[in-house]
């Protein structure tokens, strides 16, 4: 890695056409988006790009074509952890070849390994790759949590292990990250409500869901934070936490591509097991984001 990244890196979500089938159009329109507006990097195939519905073929295309799409003007990292060391292994070799800057490794969903069998995963994906990885921690969908001492040893024993999203929703989780890491070792608080927070302890940013909406007010607020502009900073993050509490009133990213759909960005589909927004909490939405004036 020829340089630490930060700010705000958007985990971008994949619109999909009525017929189901990725529309990349309205993908290469979002893109532009986010290069328009100061975006710090791109998160393919992630969550929040319901990368788990998608074919092996269609997870091939769209890391190319977002490779080719973003054309080296910022970094593209392409989410490969799955809950078979095998398979991320798999995955992981070939976001590589098709060019990306850097990986995000998700620990195990649902097997929830012992802290060994943590080890041995990203172990085995560190050893099979030569480009950066990201480790990334969301207990809250893998049931597991990744140690702060285990990610300490990681980060020392393996030099393309550079860096982790770190989504626990625990600040003192992040800041004794943050306290014990190696100095080049970059911290993304993978909590948009808790970004702001992150980045004035020494985070490097935020790998972002909110970002989709509101691109260029994240990248400002994370680019405040770090230079310590706490006043700017604050204006920010409390002008849109409520959005952001929004944008999680249902499982991710429902909520935020619903937000895409109001603003006439995508179509409002999803793959199943993925579902139409409630319409209470969409009206709540709405209403957020008229008062915003983003609709």
């Amino acid at each position: 890695m020829k340089k630490a990244w930060q700010g705000s890196i958007v985990a971008i979500v994949t619109p999909f056409n009525i017929d189901g089938s990725i529309d990349y159009t309205a993908f290469d329109n979002l893109i532009d988006f986010h290069l328009n507006n100061e975006t710090d990097g791109i998160v393919v195939c992630g969550t929040t790009g319901e990368a788990a519905t998608l074919s092996k073929k269609e997870y091939a295309e769209l890391i190319k074509h977002t490779v080719d799409k973003v054309n080296k003007r910022i970094p593209v990292i392409a989410g490969s952890g799955t809950n078979s060391t095998s398979e991320a292994i798999q995955n992981s070799c070939l976001a590589a070849s098709l060019g990306v800057d850097a990986l995000l490794v998700v620990s195990p969903y649902y097997n929830k390994p012992t802290r060994n069998g943590l080890k041995d995963y990203f172990s085995q994906i560190s050893k099979a790759v030569t480009i950066p990885i990201l480790l990334y921690n969301v207990p809250g969908r893998t049931a597991g949590n990744i140690p702060v001492d285990l990610v300490v040893e990681l980060a020392n024993e393996f030099e393309n292990i550079v860096g982790i999203k770190e989504a626990s929703g625990n600040l003192e989780q992040l800041a004794c990250i943050l306290r014990d890491k190696p100095v080049n070792f970059m911290v993304f608080s993978g909590d948009d409500a808790l970004a702001f927070q992150a980045v004035c302890m020494g985070a490097s940013g935020v790998i972002s869901v909110i970002a989709n909406l509101i691109p260029k007010e994240f990248h400002d607020l994370m680019n405040f934070a770090a230079k310590g502009d706490l006043v700017a900073s604050k204006e920010i993050y409390f002008k849109y936490l409520r959005l952001i509490q929004l944008c999680f009133i249902e499982s991710n990213p429902i909520p935020v591509k619903t937000g895409l759909a109001i603003m006439n960005k995508l179509d409002e589909k999803f793959r199943s097991p993925m579902s139409l927004m409630m319409d209470e909490n969409r009206v709540l939405l709405v209403n957020e984001m008229k008062k915003l004036k983003l609709i």
